[in-house]
């Protein structure tokens, strides 16, 4: 029994996105010369030279810290538009770079996670002359690099239920390490009651831990709700691969 690994909802923001000037916002260094020459303020050193330095360096100071976090979401409005596109290599650099500007933002450790594991996906030896075991490594370093991004979303916001079934679907589906989704699932089932998506996945991993009522309860569940006649289908069909697996072990 194998369920097709859900696609992930991309939230679309609109937005227009100059990559002009994300390439050529000026450095720190760059400014800071900048205002010396507009402001005539060089090496103040009576009290008032420097009175007057601190005043006009903290409004500019200002600006720059404005400008840097402008820059931040720039970076992450651009992700997100390579996301929509699937290309996922360029929409991880600028999450990454998001990141720089904002290091406790949950939705930027929510989109790493998701372009790392498409990322693990393709990673292959293009050269076909490394050893075997390069692309095997780098493949598992992007999917722990995601368990990592979304355990880090959860840690920021506790309650970010996409970060739960994002990391749910990655341990059952992907590191076959579907006892560690159980507690995520069950959490994001406990609100969103309704998702027979993540039904599934939790149902799949209750499957895999021979917790055999448990997973016929959810498929019996998603069988109650009826969200479209494919889903029913697949839950029927899942529900007896349960059973005939309960009975053949007696249990």
């Amino acid at each position: 029994m194998r369920n097709t690994l859900n696609k992930a909802i991309f939230c679309t923001i609109v937005f227009s996105v100059s990559f002009a000037v994300l390439s050529c916002a000026p450095s720190y260094n760059t400014v800071k010369r900048m205002q010396k020459i507009e402001e005539g303020v060089h090496n103040p050193t009576t009290k008032e030279e420097l009175q007057e330095a601190i005043k006009k360096f903290d409004a500019r100071a200002l600006d720059l810290a404005t400008t840097e976090a402008q820059v931040g979401i720039w970076y992450k409005i651009l992700g997100t538009r390579y996301l929509d596109q699937q290309l996922y290599g360029k929409a991880f650099e600028c999450f990454q770079k998001a990141l720089t500007y904002y290091p406790d933002n949950a939705n930027l450790y929510y989109y790493v996670a998701l372009c790392a594991g498409y990322l693990a996906n393709s990673t292959m030896d293009f050269e076909a002359n490394g050893p075997a075991s390069s692309s095997i490594e780098k493949r598992e370093n992007y999917l722990r690099l995601a368990e990592t991004a979304y355990i880090r979303a959860l840690g920021i916001n506790p309650k970010y239920y996409r970060a739960m079934y994002g990391l749910g679907v990655l341990y059952v589906f992907v590191l076959d390490e579907s006892e560690k989704a159980i507690p995520h699932l069950e959490k994001f089932l406990s609100v969103q009651v309704k998702d027979t998506n993540a039904m599934f996945v939790l149902a799949r991993a209750y499957y895999m831990n021979y917790d055999f009522d448990k997973a016929v309860a959810l498929y019996d569940r998603i069988i109650e709700l009826k969200p479209n006649a494919e889903k029913v289908k697949e839950a029927e069909a899942n529900k007896k691969t349960v059973l005939d697996a309960k009975f053949s072990q007696g249990k």
